[in-house]
C-alpha cells in the first residue's frame, strides 16, 4: 500500500508541474545533473555528455531514464564539454568549446565513430583543433566576450558553431562559424551574426541541430527556441525564423531533433528543478 501511494504522489506531482510547452519524457540519472549535450541513439535513446568536471565519457540513456551504455573517451579531455552532434555515418562530434572567460587557445571538437558498435567500454577520439581569427586578446574587452561556443550541429562534410554571446552590456549577439568535419587544426570559417534577442536571462544560444532533412536548424536558449527553414546553408541565419517561447525557465542546455517533426530536448539541474528530458512538436 506505501509503494502504491508513493508511485501515485509521484503521479500528481509530475502531472501538475509545469513544463510549459515541453512534454515532459523522464528523469534523467543523478550523474547527468550537468548534461549539456546531446545526440540522438537507436531504440529510443539518447547519448548525453556533462559540460566541465565531468568524466571524459558518454552516456546512452533510454526514454524511461536508465542508462543503456557507458564509454570512456581516449585521446580526449572533459574541459568543459558543451554540445554533441552525429553525422549520416554515425560519427560523434563533442565540441569541447566552452570558454566562458573566452581566454581558451585550446579549443577542440572530438570525433569518435559510432558508439553503438562499440562493444567494449572504451572508445578513442581524433581532434578536431581550431581557433576564431578574429579573436585577438584573450580574454578581449568585455564587450566583445562572445568566443564561448555551446551550440553545433554537422551538415555536408562541415561543424557549425554558434557562440554563447557574454559581452558586458549583453547585445544578444551570436557568432556563426564553419570547420571541416575531419581530424586536423583549422582556422574558423566565420559565416555572419545573429541576434536572437535581447533579453540576458534567455537571448544566448546553448544548443543546435538540424533536422534530418536538413530543412530546419533549431537553436536553443533558456526558455526560447529558433527555428529557421527555407535556408541556404552557409547563411542560414537569413533563413525564414520562427520564434517560439517554450514557457519554462529552466537551464536548458541540450537538443537534437528526433525526427524531421519533433525535438528531444534536455536540462540541467537547478537546485529541485530540471534534469529532465522532454519533447517538442515543431508543427505547434
Amino acid at each position: 500500500m506505501t509503494k502504491y501511494i508513493t508511485v501515485l504522489l509521484f503521479s500528481l506531482f509530475i502531472s501538475c508541474t509545469n513544463y510549459g510547452q515541453l512534454t515532459y519524457i523522464t528523469k534523467l540519472p543523478k550523474k547527468l545533473e550537468e548534461n549539456s549535450g546531446m545526440a540522438i541513439g537507436r531504440d529510443s535513446t539518447v547519448w548525453l555528455v556533462n559540460d566541465s568536471g565531468g568524466a571524459d565519457k558518454i552516456y546512452q540513456i533510454n526514454f524511461e531514464g536508465k542508462y543503456v551504455k557507458q564509454l570512456e573517451v581516449k585521446n580526449a579531455k572533459n574541459k568543459d564539454w558543451e554540445d554533441m552532434t552525429r553525422d549520416k555515418d554515425g560519427n560523434f562530434y563533442i565540441a569541447d568549446t566552452g570558454n566562458n572567460a573566452n581566454k581558451r587557445k585550446d579549443l577542440v571538437i572530438y570525433k569518435i565513430p559510432d558508439p553503438e558498435k562499440e562493444k567494449g567500454d572504451k572508445i578513442k577520439a581524433e581532434q578536431i583543433e581550431f581557433y576564431y581569427p578574429e579573436q585577438k586578446k584573450f580574454p578581449p574587452k568585455q564587450k566583445n566576450l562572445l568566443y564561448d561556443a555551446e551550440a553545433i550541429f554537422y551538415a555536408k562534410d562541415s561543424l557549425y558553431l554558434i557562440t554563447k554571446n557574454r559581452s558586458h552590456p549583453f547585445n544578444g549577439k551570436a557568432l556563426i562559424y564553419r570547420i571541416p568535419a575531419k581530424k586536423g587544426k583549422y582556422e574558423a570559417t566565420f559565416l555572419g551574426t545573429f541576434i536572437p534577442c535581447t533579453e540576458f536571462s534567455v537571448c544566448k544560444i546553448t544548443a543546435a541541430d538540424i533536422s534530418p532533412d536538413g530543412k530546419t536548424i533549431a537553436l536553443l536558449g533558456y526558455g526560447k527556441l529558433w527555428l529557421f527553414t527555407n535556408f541556404e546553408l552557409s547563411k542560414f541565419f537569413d533563413g525564414e525564423l520562427r520564434t517560439i517561447d517554450l514557457g519554462i525557465g529552466t537551464q536548458l542546455e541540450s537538443i537534437s531533433f528526433l525526427n524531421n517533426k519533433t525535438l528531444l530536448l534536455s536540462d540541467e539541474q537547478l537546485k529541485h528543478r530540471g534534469r529532465n528530458l522532454y519533447s517538442y512538436n515543431i508543427i505547434k
